[in-house]
């Protein structure tokens, strides 16, 4: 086999680079891939990320390459150490996403292609000279951030090089449109719809009090970033107030929420909850979801 070899990305491994990137992402969600310019633009600024991303000082990306092949990438953000910046992210490094092939029999030495771009990563790390090192998988893409279950050879690659996970555990959910609740009148409850934090807000009042609501964001398939995610949106908030615990209002908000999904061309919601919170999963696992994946929040680079 020729000799791997890891040095800064170029503008000419676009294609490559987004070829990688879908690849891993295919694995999370369905239906879903990026568009080059959307990863071109995530390498430069994340305009999403609107309290950490000023904080980033630099940012740099690798890859790892064999017979001019694009085999693996990762992408490091440096924050800064003044006190703008919030305590848990100062003077931090982080590999914000690291993607790489599996090993396969036409690929055997995949593992030495990642451990090679490890080495380079912890390397550049350590020249940055930050307190801490952390890691994840937030690549460009909706319901992928963490280090998704669905990428043990990443894991395993994150394992071998010291990090540890010291997180939080979500779980992702997905329902088809068609199958969460069916609209049913409630006397004395209305619906009114919103701009929410989160996306559009349909809040149930009863009595002029309002009893809960919920946020859908449609704009996951924004033309300039996502090439293919149409038809796919996303819970932003779902509240409910304790006192209209168990009184089937989360169906009826999805009911509303699944009406303007329909007329907004969407044909799948997504969801996460902390995995901790069997109650939150059980009620949307009743309303129409099924897991999709479980992702593993913050990685640390805890080696010895």
């Amino acid at each position: 086999m020729s000799a791997l070899t890891v040095r800064p990305f170029r503008r000419d491994d676009r294609d490559q680079l987004t070829a990688l990137v879908n690849a891993h992402v295919a694995a999370v969600v369905p239906g879903v891939s990026v568009s080059t310019n959307t990863v071109l633009s995530a390498l430069e600024r994340q305009p999403d990320e609107f309290i950490t991303d000023p904080w980033v000082s630099e940012r740099l990306t690798l890859v790892a390459e064999q017979r001019d092949h694009v085999v693996a990438a990762a992408h490091l953000l440096r924050y800064r150490a003044d006190p703008e910046v919030g305590e848990s992210y100062r003077d931090i490094g982080e590999i914000d996403w690291f993607l790489c092939h599996p090993p396969a029999s036409f690929r055997p030495d995949a593992d030495d292609a990642a451990d090679l771009l490890m080495g380079a990563c912890l390397a550049q790390l350590a020249r940055w000279n930050v307190r801490a090192r952390y890691a994840g998988g937030e690549v460009p893409a909706p319901a992928v951030y963490g280090l998704p279950r669905n990428w043990p050879h990443i894991r395993a690659a994150f394992e071998r090089a010291g990090f540890r996970h010291v997180g939080d555990t979500e779980v992702i959910l997905i329902a088809r449109v068609p199958d969460l609740p069916p609209a049913e009148a409630r006397p004395g409850i209305t619906v009114q719809r919103t701009l929410g934090e989160c996306g559009t807000r349909l809040t149930a009042y009863a009595g002029g009090r309002a009893l809960g609501f919920v946020e859908v964001d449609t704009s996951l398939a924004r033309p300039e970033r996502h090439a293919r995610a149409a038809g796919l949106a996303d819970i932003g908030n779902l509240h409910i107030d304790p006192a209209a615990y168990g009184t089937g209002l989360e169906h009826r908000l999805l009911a509303q929420a699944a009406d303007w999904l329909d007329q907004s061309g969407v044909d799948r919601l997504l969801a996460c909850e902390p995995s901790t919170d069997q109650t939150a999963i059980d009620r949307l696992t009743s309303a129409g979801f099924r897991e999709l994946t479980r992702t593993d929040r913050r990685w640390q680079h805890r080696p010895g």
